[in-house]
């Protein structure tokens, strides 16, 4: 698979055409750390994270290794754009978009996707086993998928990244800032086994 042109219909995985002379400055890394081989498996015949990094590249942001130093990060003044790689669909129009958003109200800004699954909650039984018992309601919750969106404020108030784990890093985050959520496109959606990839891949098939 190569890189794709945006403008052939056939071949434009990473949705509406970003202009980069309207996107503010900003640096971006792929999250891949601690996902086991997931991030190795093949969507549309490359890796996870090779087409997390395209899209973060379509995107119109400075890629950069997650290994650069953080004062490095700070000392750019620019905010900083995390893509986790087991959602590498994500539409680039759709991460630029947060980068905006994140830079026109100095906030995080966070994709995210509802919850599908059923949820139960196992309830103590006493000396015997658990019970389950009614979850929360679907709609009140939310999976964080991606683009995790730091502004300068933000990254320069940051020591160190506190997770390469996202769900723990917006938790950590919203102790300190304000964070905003957007709803991710379908094709944004996350990847926990290899039958979701085979469905993420069915979904944003040519």
């Amino acid at each position: 698979m190569t890189t794709p042109d945006a403008n052939d219909a056939e071949t434009d995985f990473w949705g509406d055409e970003v202009d980069p002379d309207e996107l503010p400055a900003a640096l971006g890394a792929v999250l891949d750390a601690d996902r086991g081989s997931l991030p190795f498996a093949l969507l549309h015949g490359e890796a996870l994270v090779a087409v997390a990094a395209w899209g973060l590249g379509e995107s119109g942001v400075t890629p950069v290794d997650l290994g650069t130093e953080w004062a490095g990060l700070v000392e750019s003044g620019e905010p900083v754009v995390l893509h986790d790689c087991l959602c590498p669909m994500t539409p680039a129009a759709f991460i630029a978009d947060c980068l905006r958003e994140a830079v026109r109200r100095d906030a995080v800004v966070v994709g995210v996707r509802p919850v599908t699954d059923t949820v139960k909650t196992a309830v103590p039984g006493g000396s015997g086993p658990s019970e389950i018992g009614d979850g929360p309601d679907r709609d009140d919750l939310l999976v964080i998928t991606s683009p995790v969106v730091l502004p300068a404020a933000v990254v320069a108030a940051l020591d160190v990244l506190p997770s390469d784990d996202v769900a723990t890093l917006v938790a950590a985050l919203a102790e300190r800032f304000p964070v905003v959520t957007r709803l991710a496109p379908p094709e944004g959606r996350r990847v926990a086994s290899l039958e979701d990839v085979t469905v993420l891949e069915a979904l944003t098939a040519p």
